[in-house]
């Protein structure tokens, strides 16, 4: 009975297409010249989802939920399935991936290429892969046999080869030569029979043959007297007895191996190219896509008539009981007794060799547990034997919990994977340096942003070093050991000033680099015991102690050194890292040690320190984190690069991070997680974006701008601690930006009558803020909001008057006599400039105290400086808040009067600006 064709529908733009079905069968899964991967649920779903990795997909690949694909930008890819998420580049090329396959295992992928390559990757480690050199010119496809021991490719050259995944077993010439894989007249896509890999089908001219294993004669060719057409690809059913094929003029055929016969015949209706066949895991469909982008499917394949469903699960059940028996070690059943016999009421049952009594209660005493004439079994797995569909599930407990995730390997941040013949070793602030490993040369470039630290060098890498860092001092470069050779550490000290530029140390056998980095004047080293080891930029070894865990990476800055580690063993796809952050100055000092955070199911893809010193981080969902040294040492996400990627499959690789100005610089990928070292790539800056709620609004986007700039404030005060110079434009830019932002904020609040919000953002305010706040209350007319903020400013101005008399006190004792700097009153915030002009503001309590301050002599004539003011306090506090205010209003219309306008002042503009004319009265305030 002919199998059913469905009709066909479109998928992708014209070009070649693949297609093939999840491990599930529930899925069909199709790429294409669009660039695009759809996930169809048959081929009735009209609204497929969809994967864009890249401008054009040339094959993909599926098994245990990863989906490899080969794209146009010379990549071969990973997704997770079905959700589609990017899980990295499994490897590279010079030109276009032609053709993915799995092992049948799925612990390998083996990619062809237009560069003559076949390469064989293994998915759990990318730098495990072996490359296939031989053929002279672009492969066409390749196929792993069912055993994982053998690979099968096709050329342009016109060549098949097999190899044992290291060397070439036989080679055969079989195809018209061409120059390109766009040029050949067939796609050649062979394949292995499973489950055994008995035989190897190839497509030559219009028929398949047949090659036996081992011997690897042609045993036999398949062919058809209605097709007259190239055969372009091949496909086996999962049983190995099918065989399908699809030639250039779009004929289906599906020969029946056993008998030979064709079984099955379908045309194309419009007589395209079938570039692509796919068979169910059931068997009994075939998916196929033509040149057009099409997709279509053939259901009901069969090679003869179906047995009766009866008899067939009835004998498959009698073999399934007697496979159960056919090791029995434990000596259950005696030789000549027959399965299918059990005990009578008077016999005794067979003593296993053991001496104990078998317990009876193995044996199944449900008869309706296989139906009513199928055999008893026992309940047990035997060893080597695989259970039947019917055979009854064992009690025995499974663990259904949490799944432990691998841990993450060590990496060096700004590098690209180093399994890359061409890659990145480092890309910093302060230069890149690169690493070339293949047939021509194996050497290291580095390359400076500013020549006038140091000009380019061309290091020839005999060592094979692949981890590496360059600062404005020196290179530093290692390499792993072998069972002969030691792990070295070579450092390139370029700023000595003596004639050695450069030392060489050799890490103890056994122990090799993990991760470096280089800091001012030292270099830190983790290696594999897990040890970490600090030199000197002269090559002096300093101190050494263990790490808590597995190393992930170093980063450094300046003094600070950063180290990330397994904290433990993640779960459910979370990594469980730690951070710990040392200062190696002076005072040397651990600072923290704690749970590095990332986003959910993700792991750690850069991690270093911004240009000001502020640790950060970036996890593999784009997600940026600095360290807030004000917040107790709490990680603030501050952008997610993946916002401004226009697909999914594009990403951001973070070479580093800057406070002022605020940005993020950043390469954009295309299609990939990592840029190709030629041509060279262009580097974008991405602004920072606090995730607070309701950005799109007035009120949201002003909270941001202000958390984001106070965040970006606190370099300032680390780097006064720990004595840099200040850039004083720089601070007063910051803290004037904030109290305009405070200033908006507060008008907004007013015209929304949120008076109590007004309170809040007083108590963020400086005192000589919540002055101008009192001045706009009152304009406003909301004098019970105006009292409230004189209060604010009374406790503002007496703490500012505390902080000035315990700092004249120190210096009065440390014998100082010059006036405190900036950099020594960072609670003290600046005038805003705008009112930068006039004297420093002074406030109803220091007016007050300018009247009284003969009374208060003349009454206590004994009197210090320090008691006077302590006494002034208490009066003044005694007064009632009505005379207070007229004493804040009397003091602002005093400073008025001494030049300064106050409808031209910064809170009129701003308040103007951002929320209108407002209530402003034109007469003064009562």
């Amino acid at each position: 009975m002919p199998c059913e064709k469905k009709p066909m529908r479109y998928g992708h733009s014209e070009g070649h297409t693949e297609v093939c079905f999840d491990d599930s069968g529930k899925f069909i899964v199709t790429c294409g010249n669009d660039g695009d991967v759809r996930i169809w649920e048959g081929l009735d779903d009209d609204d497929p989802r969809f994967i864009t990795v890249g401008e054009k997909a040339h094959s993909l690949a599926l098994k245990n939920g990863k989906l490899v694909t080969a794209s146009s930008n010379n990549t071969v890819q990973i997704h997770t399935f079905p959700e589609g998420e990017p899980d990295g580049i499994l490897t590279r090329f010079t030109t276009n991936a032609t053709h993915v396959t799995f092992s049948r295992s799925g612990s390998r992928v083996a990619a062809a290429s237009s560069d003559f390559l076949v390469k064989v990757v293994a998915l759990s480690d990318s730098s495990d892969q072996k490359t296939l050199r031989g053929h002279e010119a672009p492969v066409l496809s390749v196929s792993f046999d069912p055993r994982d021991q053998l690979l099968a490719s096709s050329s342009c050259d016109g060549s098949v080869v097999v190899w044992n995944i290291e060397d070439q077993v036989t080679r055969w010439t079989l195809l018209k030569k061409s120059s390109d894989v766009s040029n050949a007249k067939s796609l050649c896509r062979l394949a292995f029979q499973p489950p055994s890999g008995k035989l190897l089908a190839v497509p030559v001219e219009e028929k398949v043959h047949l090659y036996e294993r081992d011997t690897w004669s042609h045993v036999t060719t398949l062919s058809d007297d209605l097709s007259t057409q190239v055969m372009n690809v091949v496909c086996w059913s999962p049983c190995g007895k099918l065989l399908a094929a699809a030639s250039v003029g779009g004929v289906i055929t599906v020969w029946d191996v056993g008998s030979k016969l064709c079984v099955e015949r379908q045309k194309h209706e419009k007589g395209f190219t079938v570039c692509a066949l796919a068979f169910s895991p059931c068997g009994s469909q075939i998916a196929y896509t033509d040149t057009e982008g099409c997709l279509g499917l053939l259901e009901g394949v069969s090679s003869g008539a179906a047995p009766d469903r009866s008899k067939s699960a009835e004998s498959a059940a009698a073999r399934d009981y007697d496979d159960l028996f056919d090791e029995d070690e434990d000596g259950l059943m005696d030789e000549g007794e027959s399965p299918l016999k059990r005990p009578g009421p008077e016999e005794e049952e067979p003593i296993p060799s053991t001496g104990r009594v078998r317990n009876r209660a193995a044996f199944l005493d449900d008869d309706n547990s296989l139906g009513t004439n199928a055999p008893q079994r026992l309940v047990r797995d035997v060893p080597g034997k695989r259970r039947s569909c019917h055979t009854p599930v064992s009690l025995r407990p499974v663990y259904d919990g949490p799944m432990p995730t691998p841990p993450q390997r060590a990496f060096q941040p700004g590098s690209t994977p180093a399994h890359l013949t061409h890659r990145f070793m480092m890309w910093n602030s302060v230069g890149i340096v690169r690493a070339y490993n293949d047939d021509q040369d194996n050497a290291v470039d580095i390359e400076f942003h500013d020549s006038a630290v140091h000009h380019a060098m061309h290091l020839s890498n005999t060592l094979g070093h692949n981890v590496a860092d360059i600062s404005q001092e020196a290179v530093l470069l290692g390499c792993p050991g072998t069972d002969e050779l030691a792990s070295k550490l070579q450092c390139l000290h370029f700023s000595s000033w003596d004639n050695h530029k450069d030392w060489l140390v050799d890490l103890p056998h056994g122990e090799d680099v993990r991760a470096l980095c280089l800091g001012v004047g030292w270099a830190a080293v983790a290696t594999s015991a897990p040890l970490l080891r600090l030199f000197t930029s002269g090559g002096l070894q300093r101190e050494v102690f263990s790490l808590s865990g597995r190393v992930v990476c170093l980063s450094a800055h300046g003094d600070q050194l950063c180290v990330v580690y397994h904290r433990g063993t993640g779960f459910d796809g979370e990594q469980c890292l730690g951070v710990q952050l040392l200062s190696l100055g002076h005072r040397r000092r651990q600072i923290l040690d704690q749970p590095l955070p990332l986003s959910p199911r993700s792991h750690l893809s850069w991690m270093g320190f911004s240009a000001e010193g502020t640790p950060c981080s970036v996890d593999s969902e784009g997600v940026v984190r600095m360290l807030n040294r004000s917040l107790g040492n709490t990680w603030t996400p501050v952008c997610n690069t993946r916002d401004t990627c226009k697909s999914k499959s594009d990403h951001y690789w973070v070479i580093g991070v800057h406070e002022n100005p605020p940005q993020i610089r950043c390469i954009p990928c295309k299609g990939s997680r990592f840029p190709p070292t030629l041509p060279r790539p262009a580097v974008a800056v991405l602004p920072f974006k606090i995730p607070l709620c309701q950005t799109s609004t007035e009120k949201g986007q002003m909270e941001e701008q202000y958390w984001r700039s106070v965040l970006l404030h606190n370099h300032h005060s680390f780097l006064s601690v720990n004595g840099y110079a200040l850039d004083q434009d720089a601070l007063s830019h910051s803290l004037k930006e904030q109290q305009e932002l405070l200033m908006k904020m507060f008008a907004l609040s007013c015209k929304l009558e949120r008076e109590f919000r007004c309170v809040e953002l007083a108590e963020m305010m400086p005192q000589n803020l919540v002055t101008l706040a009192i001045k706009y209350a009152s304009r406003s007319r909301r004098m019970a909001l105006a009292e409230r903020l004189s209060k604010i400013a009374l406790e503002k101005a007496q703490e500012d008057q505390e902080e000035e008399h315990e700092e004249e006190h120190e210096e009065e004792h440390s014998g100082k006599s010059a006036p405190l700097t900036s950099s020594s009153k960072t609670k003290k915030s600046p005038v805003l400039k705008p009112l930068a002009p006039r004297a420093k503001s002074k406030t109803g309590f220091q007016l007050w105290l300018e009247e009284h301050r003969k009374s208060i002599l003349a009454e206590n004539p004994d009197l210090e400086e320090t008691d006077v003011i302590k006494e002034a306090m208490g009066r003044f506090r005694s007064l009632t808040a009505e005379e207070r205010l007229v004493r804040g209003l009397g003091a602002q219309g005093k400073q008025g009067s001494e030049g300064v306008q106050l409808p031209d002042s910064l809170v009129d503009r701003t308040v103007l600006q951002s929320t209108g004319p407002g209530p402003w009265i034109s007469q003064s305030p009562p």
